[in-house]
């Protein structure tokens, strides 16, 4: 059902998808926007390497979570920030590409548990986290997204 990635030589072990999706700070989350446009919006993020899912929160309303409940199929993409090697000018960046089903999450103490475990990936304490939580929690909709498909891609840049 899903594509494989054309140039093997350049695919990454889903071991280094998850490390780049655990490590990295902002993706970018793609979904079947209004009449049919695509719309990609950057976002902060948690993945849960066990559960194979990537969180995500956002406002109880708006375009983002008007085009997930016409079609929860979206795309998720992130990518590292690159590395030189000596003598060369150009980057090699890992970028992963997760396919999967998006939902609201509507469990009010799981959806809590995995806003907080996203504020702790952002914030520089836990008491700053649960500040945070105590003043935005009721205008916050926290989204999973299940994983169906993943890739990861080395690319020299040049």
């Amino acid at each position: 059902m899903f594509r494989q990635l054309r140039r093997k030589r350049q695919e990454v072990p889903r071991e280094e998808c998850s490390r780049i999706l655990a490590a990295e700070k902002r993706g970018v989350l793609a979904v079947s926007g209004d009449d049919g446009y695509p719309y990609a919006v950057p976002v902060n993020f948690y993945y849960d390497e066990t559960e194979e899912r990537i969180y995500l929160h956002g406002a109880k309303e708006g375009h983002k979570l008007d085009a997930i409940r016409g079609n929860d199929k979206v795309c998720f993409t992130v990518w590292d920030r690159g590395r030189q090697e000596d003598g060369d000018w150009s980057f090699h960046v890992t970028s992963v590409v997760a396919f999967g089903r998006a939902e609201l999450m509507e469990d009010g103490a799981l959806a809590l548990e995995k806003l907080r475990a996203l504020g702790l990936k952002y914030y520089p304490d836990a008491d700053e986290v649960e500040e945070e939580l105590r003043r935005s929690q009721g205008y916050v909709q926290m989204l999973a997204i299940c994983i169906e498909h993943m890739t990861g891609k080395l690319v020299h840049e040049r």
